[in-house]
This record gives structure tokens, sequence and C-alpha cells, in this order.
């Protein structure tokens, strides 16, 4: 599957959202004894259809619904859609959990968001893991736009800076991936409206390490998802995106599954970024992950 320079914002939106739920959907069987991952990893193992995915395709179906009915993020309307596609069996973590059931209950995101982890708020991956598809629909917009409207899509769960700032960054660099921007392009966009904290001084930090560093070590050096939380995730999604923006989509996955950590996320983040840049996603993995929902296909 592929698209062309001129596609349509709703093109551009689908184009992320089969990277990131091919991504998502295959990354998510690498999990296991970690003797067995690796080999599978060294060997490019394909697992049998179909490839289920898990919450962050989930989610980001949701982001991807209200672009396309209202044209922008607005936050009640978008909890609104995390209710009622929400589906306990997706792999959601506990707080995730309990804010999407209290949003079913009525309550508002407003009050429930800022009430997890006894008021801070969450600063987790979750905001990031879905937003890429956003960069694309708005890649055709300033920046500044398309930070503004990734901070009212993670605001939804994610009351914490922390939270915020990793889906500003992801939105960030998946609109510069679509615009075919290098490395330094993607870290400069990503920097340029990511707010002072922990997550964007990781990516400064992932920015200078060099490109031929390892997966392996950079995921030492910037985490890759181990604590489930925004600063640990998306400085090495970054850099991972950073360095496979030439595709082909594949080498992106394979280079992103090696730092393992939280790899469904991990890979979706990535997956979701590159096919912007490398404008495909391999048919053969699009039909062996489980298909989407109506609507939601290129």
């Amino acid at each position: 599957m592929r698209v062309g320079e001129q596609a349509t914002a709703r093109e551009r939106a689908l184009l992320s959202l089969a990277g990131l739920s091919v991504g998502d959907a295959l990354g998510e069987r690498f999990f296991g004894p970690p003797g067995q991952t690796l080999g599978r990893i060294e060997d490019r193992w394909l697992p049998a259809a179909p490839w289920r995915y898990t919450d962050d395709t989930e989610m980001a179906l949701s982001v991807v619904q209200t672009l396309l009915e209202l044209d922008r993020i607005e936050p009640d309307a978008l909890a609104r859609r995390f209710a009622d596609r929400y589906d306990g069996t997706r792999g959601y973590g506990g707080g995730a959990h309990g804010l999407l059931r209290a949003f079913q209950s009525g309550v508002s995101w407003e009050d429930a968001a800022p009430a997890m982890f006894g008021g801070a708020g969450s600063f987790g991956n979750g905001a990031a893991m879905r937003i890429a598809p956003l960069g694309g629909y708005l890649a055709d917009r300033p920046l500044q736009e398309v930070a503004e409207q990734a901070r009212l899509s993670s605001i939804v769960t994610h009351a914490h800076p922390e939270g915020v700032a990793g889906g500003v960054a992801v939105a960030l660099a998946a609109a510069a991936a679509w615009n075919g921007c290098d490395a330094r392009g993607l870290f400069d966009a990503a920097l340029a409206h990511t707010p002072a904290g922990q997550t964007r001084a990781g990516i400064e930090r992932a920015a200078e390490l060099p490109a031929d560093l390892t997966p392996e070590l950079a995921a030492r050096e910037l985490g890759s998802g181990q604590r489930v939380s925004a600063q640990d995730t998306v400085p090495f999604v970054l850099w991972c995106a950073a360095h496979a923006l030439a595709g082909p989509y594949e080498e992106a996955f394979w280079r992103t599954i090696r730092g393992l950590g939280d790899r469904d996320t991990t890979c979706a983040m990535v997956g979701g970024i590159v096919a912007l840049s490398c404008r495909e996603v391999p048919q053969e993995w699009i039909a062996a992950r489980e298909p989407l929902p109506d609507g939601f296909e290129l």
C-alpha cells in the first residue's frame, strides 16, 4: 500500500494508522522468554496471521475518527469515542481501564484525568502511542497548530506535563516525516514545541546519539518503555524513527524491536511515523494484521 505526494489529510492519517497498527500488532508478538524473543528477532520471524492489535491501535482509531469527523481534536468528543470504543481485552494498562470506565459512567475527562495517580495525572506513553496519525493529518499545517492539537488529544487521558510532552513530540515528528525531513530535521521539529521537562531532555540526548549506534545501546541510554512512561519511551522512538526515515518500513520495525522494552508501543509509534516518510506499508503485513473497522483502511 503506497500513497503519493499529493495525498489528502485523510489519506495521510490512514497511512500513518496503517503503519501504527501493523507495528503494534506485530510488536505485540515479540513478548516471551528472552532467548526465544531474541532468536525470533535475529531470524526476522513473522508469526501466523492474524496479528491482533492492542489498545495502541484502538485509541488511535478514536483520534482518527475525531479528526475525520471534526477536522480538529475536540476533547469532549474524543473522550466519548475512547469510552465507546473501549474493549477491556485489548491490553490497556490498569490506570486506563479505570479512566475509560469512568468515562463510560459519565465522569468528565476534566475531572477524571487529573485525579489519576494521586492527583499527579498520568505521565505514561499512552498519549504518544496513538498520536502519529494526527501528525499525518495535520502535516500541511504549521507545527504550532500540530502541537496544540496534540496537546488537546493528550490531556483527555494524560494530565501530567510529561505525558502531554510525549504526545506533542511524536505528533510533530510524524508531521515532519511526511514533509521530507532528515534525521536532524525530525529532532528539530519535535523540539520546536515540546515543553521543557524530562521527555524533552531525553529527546535532546537522543538527537546527539550517532546513527550507527545499535538499538540495544540506544535503548540502554534512553530507555525503551520499560517504565511505560513518556520519558523513557519517546526519546528512543524518535531516535529509531529519525534514522529509518528512508525506509523501507520493515527495516524500521526490525530496528525498533531490537530495543525490547514496551515493544508493541515503540513499534506502533515508529511505524506511524516512518510510514509517512517512506509513504508505504508492506501489503502482506497489512493483510496479516487483524482488519481495522470499516472506514479506516486506505
